[in-house]
């Protein structure tokens, strides 16, 4: 079995509130030819979203995978950290102790790949034309807890907030922070088609819808990392076993997300010599949302005979066939905080117990309902999945529940309307903290928008953790937080994922290349012989 077992770090112990560093500008590279990297992800221009590649408008794995290669953070990640170290700042903190002021000082040599200078004055433009678009179901609510943004001179950024958050560094290591060239972006509106122009460690060279596109090492980089190749060329392939085909064949050199269940057993299973398969622990989340205002679920029992009905154990093993495991709570086992919190409210499946919670509450006929999910792209398996849960549903006698997809965009835009009164969403931490597996969704400002709001969770729960730098005793708060959540039903847990990459024999740094939000990190790859 030519298989490597990667355990990503979680988040365990604390999150400083001080970050300081001076990083390194040294760039180290294998040359030679481009390392070709497949993924099933699709990015796509519509209507809905005409400027795919603008981390205004995008709000997902596909195109942040691009954006954590291109765009340049004040912060970053260093290999195997969950704490956000310095990569366009040399060092940044909290000016005081009531976690209200956050400041950053600019790295000396910064510049856009264009040549442009990077200035705190970009780091201000940048955030504030993000809070200005507000795109739909973008990711502006990271940083709605910005109150505003100086930049006293060139090289000083000073954060003020609008409540205390220790989590707030993380959140400028996202590409919701990205900082962007004022010369190219306009300060009101997103910046159309496939293109872009950052300060990271790669300049996107050319993209084409479907075919994916080509990557070149940034000359004008000076941030924290470390670089093992020249150029990087990413394919979309449209079926994961075709992607899966070009590896074997070496067309591709690194095969990424997504990879179906079926092909995963066959990897770890194989004796190929030529291709390594790389296992990780992994932040993402699966999540069924339900809108608590819609005639067929405003009423508590239907949502709590919903959760006393579904059987995770089918799901993982029917469906995702041992690549994902049970999740109980909206946060995922692994990372700090988790309880069971579902399991410990219902217990294991029941329709009984599900059936006397409709009659007592006078619910007598069956509720019907349609599951809403993205449309199946590459080695997804969201039809597969919606029919498994309305097969339970539909069996227990007391649903009558139909599935239905939709493209990514439009599917995207109607949650965030309240068009579906239930819908399937994957999650992927934007940084391995429990806030961000709660704020997204239960929050005063939630990127979803959803109908649901518990004074409980946004004025006291969230308020309180945020305060506190040592994670680790957020514990109680985060508690009470799923056990609302596990009462009230907004969201059904369903499952957490695994991480996969493979790749051929000869390609360096595979088990560095995934970080905790899937991302695929090209600086990590390179060419030589394995060790």
């Amino acid at each position: 079995m030519n298989r490597k077992l990667l355990v990503l770090p979680v988040l365990l112990g604390a999150m400083s509130p001080l970050v300081t560093g001076c990083g390194s500008a040294s760039v180290g590279s294998s040359g030679g030819k481009p390392i070709v990297v497949g993924t099933t992800d699709s990015i796509e221009l519509t209507d809905d979203n005409p400027a795919p590649l603008d981390p205004a408008t995008s709000y997902d794995s596909a195109t942040w995978n691009i954006f954590y290669n291109t765009f340049q953070m004040l912060l970053t990640y260093q290999r195997g950290s969950t704490t956000p170290s310095p990569d366009a700042a040399s060092e940044c903190h909290y000016t005081d102790n009531t976690v209200l002021t956050y400041q950053c000082r600019i790295r000396d040599g910064q510049e856009f790949s264009n040549g442009h200078p990077l200035t705190a004055k970009d780091v201000k433009f940048s955030v504030d034309r993000m809070l200005k678009i507000n795109f739909a179901a973008g990711p502006a609510t990271l940083l709605s807890g910005v109150k505003s943004v100086e930049a006293p001179d060139e090289k000083t950024v000073v954060f003020h907030l609008k409540a205390p958050d220790t989590t707030f560094p993380a959140k400028l290591a996202t590409p919701a922070a990205a900082i962007l060239d004022p010369a190219v972006y306009p300060a009101d509106k997103p910046y159309t088609g496939f293109r872009l122009v950052g300060s990271g460690p790669y300049t996107l060279d050319s993209f084409a819808q479907a075919k994916g596109g080509t990557f070149s090492k940034n000359g004008h980089y000076k941030g924290a990392l470390k670089m093992n190749n020249d150029k990087i060329q990413l394919k979309l392939f449209a079926d994961s076993h075709a992607m899966e085909k070009a590896l074997k064949a070496g067309s591709i050199d690194v095969m990424a997300r997504t990879i179906s269940p079926d092909q995963i057993s066959g990897l770890l299973a194989s004796t190929d010599s030529d291709i390594k398969t790389t296992e990780s622990s992994g932040g993402e989340a699966r999540y069924l949302f339900l809108d608590t205002t819609s005639t067929d679920l405003k009423t508590l029992a239907v949502r709590q005979a919903l959760a006393q009905v579904i059987d995770r154990d089918a799901i993982t093993r029917n469906v995702y066939q041992g690549t994902a495991d049970p999740l109980y709570s909206v946060i995922p086992a692994g990372i700090t905080s988790h309880t069971n919190s579902f399991h410990n409210r219902y217990g294991d499946p029941s329709v009984s117990k599900a059936k006397t919670l409709l009659r007592n509450a006078g619910v007598t006929s069956k509720v019907p309902l349609t599951i809403n999910f993205r449309r199946d792209t590459g080695g997804t398996m969201n039809e597969a999945e919606a029919k498994e849960i309305a097969r339970q549903l539909n069996a227990s006698g007391l649903f009558t529940v139909t599935t239905k997809s939709e493209q990514w965009n439009t599917f995207l835009k109607k949650a965030t309307q309240r068009d579906y009164e239930l819908f399937a969403l994957s999650w992927l931490p934007d940084f391995p903290d429990p806030d961000n597996y709660l704020a997204p969704f239960f929050d005063k400002e939630n990127f979803l928008n959803l109908a649901y709001n518990n004074s409980t969770i946004q004025n006291n729960l969230l308020p309180a953790t945020r305060k506190l730098a040592d994670r680790g005793s957020t514990a109680t708060a985060f508690g009470k937080a799923q056990d609302i959540v596990a009462d009230d039903v907004p969201m059904l847990p369903l499952w957490q994922g695994k991480q996969y990459i493979a790749a051929r024999n000869g390609i360096t740094g595979v088990e560095w290349a995934l970080n905790s939000s899937t991302t695929t990190q090209f600086w990590e790859l390179g060419r030589g012989k394995t060790g």
